[in-house]
């Protein structure tokens, strides 16, 4: 066989594996999508409340007034499942919106000033970076307390030094750009020129490591809910629901899949979905990722 039929007969195989990139994708968008309808719409589509006790239909399967059945409280999975997505997605935001609101001022100083400034914040970022961030974690949520909101702020103080590292690097590569220096020179101050030509670059490059970030968020979160750290119970929350339905794992195992499922599906889209992104708008690679 000839170099070039030995070459046409294996050219199909990059369009296959983009086809299937393609499906992975689109599958990841429709998860994401279906996630966010059920966050922003919980109380509308939920078909109860999810913290109401029936002792009386507790541990039921399927049914037409409880679709994927009822827990050992006799709480509706569905309802609480749709709820508890809403808990994940909406602490997995705020945590990002926390983390840019310290990690662009620090970075930005750091890459605009320079100096002892500089080099004071990157050391106080590496010795941030020296620790596992689920070590980290559990750490400030010792100091701080239990609950949501010390998760979501020990979440956001354990990764927060990653992005401002990222938002120095930024700077250091546009402050000796043309555009800036002509910005500097004809008297814009520094403000302004950090917003009009940092921060858009800036804020590319943060969404692509907090789309990445997102599923090592969400397993934080339900990881420190699951061990009684994070959410409490009976708020509805799939680390939760995980937790509660350990005694009944091979009596009921489907009130620990389901939650399990969630987080899994939800997971792997961000994933894919943050790969995706880091290749279209990183498309030369990206330093390796820190968890």
């Amino acid at each position: 066989m000839s170099a070039e039929a030995t070459l046409g007969a294996v050219s199909p195989a990059p369009n296959f594996t983009r086809g299937v990139g393609r499906i992975a994708i689109g599958l990841a968008l429709i998860v994401v999508l279906i996630m966010a309808i059920a966050a922003l719409f919980a109380p509308l589509i939920a078909p109860h409340d999810p913290n109401l006790v029936s002792l009386v239909e507790k541990l039921q399967g399927p049914s037409a007034g409880h679709w994927l059945g009822t827990d050992h409280l006799g709480r509706d999975i569905l309802s609480r499942l749709l709820y508890g997505t809403r808990m994940s997605l909406g602490s997995v935001v705020l945590c990002i919106a926390l983390i840019m609101a310290m990690a662009i001022p620090l970075g930005g100083a750091a890459g605009f000033i320079g100096g002892r400034v500089d080099q004071a914040l990157m050391r106080f970022c590496d010795a941030m970076m020296t620790f596992p961030t689920v070590v980290l974690a559990l750490f400030l949520i010792g100091v701080l307390g239990t609950g949501l909101t010390n998760v979501v702020i020990a979440i956001a103080i354990s990764h927060f030094a990653f992005y401002a590292r990222l938002v120095r690097s930024v700077v250091l590569n546009l402050r000796s750009a043309d555009y800036v220096t002509a910005s500097r020179l004809s008297g814009a101050s520094r403000p302004r020129i950090f917003i009009e030509h940092f921060l858009p670059p800036i804020a590319a490059q943060m969404v692509v490591l907090a789309t990445l970030d997102v599923c090592h968020m969400m397993l934080h979160v339900s990881g420190l809910s699951f061990l009684g750290l994070g959410v409490e119970t009976p708020t509805a929350e799939w680390g939760v629901m995980i937790s509660d339905a350990r005694q009944f794992i091979f009596t009921q195992p489907m009130l620990i899949i389901l939650p399990g499922l969630c987080l899994l599906f939800s997971v792997m889209a961000a994933y894919i979905l943050g790969e995706a992104l880091r290749d279209r708008l990183d498309p030369h690679g990206h330093q390796g990722h820190h968890h």
